[in-house]
């Protein structure tokens, strides 16, 4: 999907919105993140932190979890914030997340504009490495 197609502020907006929900008590530092699902859903998410910091959720995790709680899909554009509402970069894991839950050409609006996973997770490993790897046995 073209990025022109994208309605970059409604993702935005409503990545926004469940920032406010977040739970980061001991960090202090709200995500929300939204993302348009190849069916035209738009899921959400929030990090949730905990006392043992290290099991602390990031937004994206709740974002996919709905993902699939909601019915599936692959993620077209994806728009994740800090507590001011500006754009953020998903830590690895998340990037990890994105890639498998998403397609290579899957948007992602960070801090340097509008990319593509395969520019923000460039020679990635996915399910079809794992594919690979089993029938070459």
């Amino acid at each position: 999907m073209p990025t022109s197609e994208i309605d970059w502020a409604a993702l935005r907006a409503a990545a926004v919105d469940i920032m406010t929900r977040a739970y980061a008590p001991y960090s202090r530092f709200k995500v929300g993140v939204a993302g348009l699902v190849d069916d035209g859903r738009v899921v959400v998410g929030c990090n949730v932190e905990n006392a043992s910091y290290g099991l602390g959720l990031c937004a994206e995790c709740g974002m996919v979890s709905s993902l699939h709680a909601t019915g599936g899909g692959k993620l077209v554009a994806v728009a994740c914030v800090d507590q001011y509402g500006n754009a953020l970069m998903p830590c690895g894991r998340c990037r990890q997340l994105l890639w498998e839950n998403g397609r290579p050409d899957t948007l992602l609006r960070t801090p340097e504009g509008i990319l593509p996973m395969r520019e923000i997770l460039p020679q990635a490993f996915g399910p079809d490495d794992l594919v690979e790897r089993a029938e070459d046995r």
